[in-house]
């Protein structure tokens, strides 16, 4: 419920205690003035004592009562200045007593429970005493009077605990909702971070397997032409050529990224051709078997990605003259991409950091896949890619 919402409610409630204080009012008044004894004088006086209740309540009471919590030694204050008015006119007329039903609520509403108890107590039994002392009436009387106090001391008594525990309940409600309202915002605010981080690392890695690949690549390509360029003009124009090819890629690569599409191989073709065009750019041989079908983006994405990586390790790593195969193979329900190459090898233990491997292992585990890394020194490389694919239907 919103704060409007609630303070309407709050607002709407006290309307009905104001009613409720007003009927009880008026009642003891009609009581007190239409009681056969004792004379007018004392009536009088007892109903110009209810009177000034009216303006304490209204500047004293009513905005206490609407504290929550309420000030309770303001509250023991106000309820003293009350009690001053009503025990005098409750001596003087027994009929004041029905103003008990509207002042009793208030002892539990402002204060704690011992201390309402004994304001209750006060209420209830003090007005007998004295009422007895000041008239003197009959045995009986005081009998049926005392009895009444007992039985509405106790059932104040009871309904005043149960409205304590509610109010209490009710605090307990308002702290538990501002709590879960401040756990509720600091989870968005760490969602919020958390889906920061998590962009940041998904744009990190897109950087690195396609702009920062490419820009690699055409670092060694300018090193290779500027080595070629006096004796072998026309290796030095292929390699020029392989340099315009790359930058127009990573150009659309660019573009792909910040639109947040496809990446720009697979942009209107299928996995193998893009593939094709990739090992075309390295020297590399492609190789694919089973069934060829189109599968979900996510997959084709982590494949091409990884084969990305792997190829720019191979020639990073291992130089362009080794020999550098790719397979990618479609079964039932599985979707297999394969690097290998017969360079030096390394030793997988010894990397640490980087986006390469972590990276290609981090797609992999996005779609439910698994990436491996076989290798040795003096050994070659393979690298392997496995992702879960839907299951082929059978005719």
């Amino acid at each position: 419920m919103s704060d409007a919402a609630s303070a309407y409610h709050w607002e709407r409630s006290f309307r009905l205690w104001d009613t409720y204080f007003a009927l009880i009012w008026v009642a003891t008044l009609v009581f007190v003035l239409g009681a056969g004894r004792p004379g007018w004088p004392a009536r009088v006086v007892a109903a110009a004592l209810l009177a000034l209740l009216i303006p304490l309540f209204a500047g004293v009471g009513r905005p206490l009562l609407r504290q929550d919590p309420s000030d309770e030694r303001r509250a023991l204050v106000y309820l003293t200045a009350a009690l001053a008015l009503f025990l005098p006119s409750a001596v003087l007329v027994g009929e004041t007593r029905l103003m008990t039903f509207a002042l009793v609520p208030q002892c539990f509403m402002t204060l704690r429970m011992r201390w309402a108890l004994v304001a209750v107590a006060v209420i209830n039994f003090a007005p007998v005493i004295g009422w007895a002392l000041l008239w003197w009436p009959s045995d009986q009387d005081v009998f049926f009077n005392v009895l009444f106090a007992v039985v509405t001391f106790v059932f104040s008594a009871a309904v005043g605990g149960w409205v304590i525990r509610i109010i209490e309940q009710s605090q307990e409600r308002a702290a538990l909702i501002t709590e879960l309202d401040a756990s509720r915002h600091e989870v968005a605010r760490l969602s919020t971070a958390h889906g920061a981080l998590a962009e940041r690392e998904r744009l990190a890695r897109e950087i690195h397997d396609t702009l920062a690949q490419g820009f690699t690549s055409l670092v060694m390509l300018i090193q290779a032409v500027e080595a070629e360029l006096d004796h072998d003009l026309p290796e030095a124009r292929r390699h020029l050529r392989l340099m315009d090819e790359t930058a127009r890629q990573n150009l659309a690569e660019a573009r792909a990224l910040v639109a947040g599409g496809a990446p720009a191989d697979l942009d209107g073709a299928s996995l193998p051709d893009a593939l094709g065009r990739l090992v075309a750019r390295h020297d590399a041989a492609l190789e694919v078997t089973g069934p060829v079908r189109m599968l979900p983006a996510g997959p084709e994405v982590v494949a091409l990605r990884a084969c990305q990586e792997a190829l720019a390790n191979t020639r990073k790593h291992a130089g362009s003259s080794v020999a550098v195969g790719v397979s990618l193979a479609y079964a039932d329900d599985m979707l297999t991409v394969s690097v290998r190459d017969d360079g030096p090898g390394f030793d997988p233990g010894s990397v640490r950091g980087g986006y390469g491997l972590a990276g290609l292992r981090a797609r992999a585990v996005e779609v439910g896949g698994t990436a491996e890394v076989r290798s040795a020194p003096g050994d070659g490389t393979v690298v392997t890619v496995r992702l879960p694919v839907a299951r082929r239907e059978t005719p």
